[in-house]
């Protein structure tokens, strides 16, 4: 961040502090939809963080779909090397935590291009076989137990062990490593914090997933086997393999995206369909032909990532404010996500929507969700075991997480209306 001699003062509304992200997302967005008619991109204090002190003198927020479009494809205005998240990481824990998100250029190909030859065709296949299995023993076991925590029952189990699954992690590592990736998301919840500090709770949860893709990525070297990961360390572009640091930063970054945002996605959007049970038997009557458009309208509604940062690289104009090489540049999804001007009537989940262009895979451009179809298999194979095999369905209330990053669920009531097993 250079210094500014003309900094403008900041916006009356703010979108930085805890109180505002402790908001349900309906408040959050009269804020939002102030901005996005008014201010597109306004100029808003530094966020409330517990990390460290900030030093930067503030951050544009863009709040509109097509402007948070125009930041994701023009990597040569914004870029990601300097980071993603609204809070200040130091260098060394930023390397590790956000692997090639924070990588512009040739750098960030490469390290795309290496990731994607490791989902071969046969592997796809299998994962999709591993992935409708694990959907139908989750709900088995849902069924058996007749009520309890839906995030930990259901939606947790099935991004965690399908990312392990394909990965080949070996179950007495699975625990810890997702006790981890929660850290990296949940840093200044209490639960999760268990009385330590937030800095430490991120410095515990990066040097444990740390030391379990250390530690898998050697015993993979030793005994390679058929799945995903061991394609990855043997992978190659333009006659480079990845280095140990690199696999493990690699771990700790697919274990909290395989985890926390399907997760999330899983949750809210079974809600959706059961609180708007119009849309659920418009589903059912053709399941198979409509379940790709309901994804489609689950990814806006939810908008699992709710924020992410790009840093200018030069000097530049953006919806009529004069940005400064070095500002911070920050993508508000969740709001791009609810643009009047985008989606008609934003607030109404509606699975027919056409077209659907929403950023919940961010906005386009060289930063675009490579975990997509994962994401969207999952959704298909969990939504069709819920709705076809538990009719009587209930969730309560979700216990939302307080964070400016993952709009994560702590926990979700949830009955099926059938015996609970004793």
């Amino acid at each position: 961040m250079t210094d500014r001699h003309d900094q403008p003062e900041f916006d009356v509304i703010d979108i930085s502090s805890l109180s505002f992200w402790a908001l349900s997302p309906e408040e959050r967005d009269v804020r939002f939809a102030e901005l996005r008619r008014t201010r597109p991109v306004s100029w808003q204090r530094p966020v409330d963080t517990a990390l460290a002190e900030s030093q930067i003198p503030g951050f544009w927020a863009v709040t509109t779909r097509d402007l948070i479009r125009e930041v994701s494809t023009h990597p040569e205005l914004f870029c990601s090397g300097e980071g993603t998240q609204l809070e200040e990481i130091p260098e060394d824990f930023r390397a590790v935590a956000e692997s090639f998100l924070a990588m512009d250029g040739d750098e960030h190909l490469r390290m795309r291009k290496l990731m994607s030859s490791a989902f071969t065709p046969k592997q796809v296949k299998r994962i999709e076989e591993q992935i409708r299995r694990r959907a139908t023993s989750i709900v088995d076991r849902l069924l058996e137990i007749g009520e309890g925590d839906f995030v930990e029952n259901v939606s947790k189990q099935m991004p965690m062990n399908t990312f392990y699954d394909i990965a080949g992690l070996p179950q007495e590592y699975r625990d810890e490593a997702a006790h981890h990736a929660d850290g990296l998301a949940s840093w200044n919840d209490p639960d999760v914090a268990a009385g330590r500090e937030p800095g430490q709770v991120v410095s515990d949860a990066l040097l444990g997933n740390l030391s379990i893709g250390l530690e898998f990525a050697d015993l993979t070297r030793k005994c390679p086997r058929d799945d995903v990961w061991s394609n990855l360390i043997q992978a190659e572009v333009d006659g480079r393999k990845l280095s140990d640091d690199d696999l493990a930063s690699m771990f700790v970054l697919m274990s909290f995206a395989g985890n926390d945002t399907t997760r999330t996605t899983i949750s809210l959007g079974t809600k959706a369909f059961l609180d708007n049970p119009d849309q659920l038997t418009y589903l059912l009557q053709d399941f198979d032909s409509r379940i790709d458009a309901a994804i489609e309208e689950v990814l806006r509604w939810v908008s699992p990532i709710m924020t992410f940062r790009r840093t200018a690289t030069q000097d530049t104009v953006l919806a009529g404010r004069r940005i400064h090489r070095g500002d911070w540049v920050v993508m508000y999804y969740a709001s791009g996500n609810r643009d009047e001007n985008a989606f008609p009537d934003p607030w109404a989940f509606d699975i027919t929507r056409k077209p659907n262009p929403h950023v919940a895979f961010g906005g386009g451009g060289p930063h675009f969700c490579l975990g997509n179809f994962l994401a969207k298999m999952m959704l298909r194979h969990m939504f069709d075991q819920l709705f076809h095999r538990v009719p009587n369905l209930t969730l309560g209330n979700p216990e939302l997480l307080i964070g400016n990053f993952a709009g994560a669920v702590k926990r979700l009531p949830a009955f099926t209306g059938c015996p609970i097993a004793h």
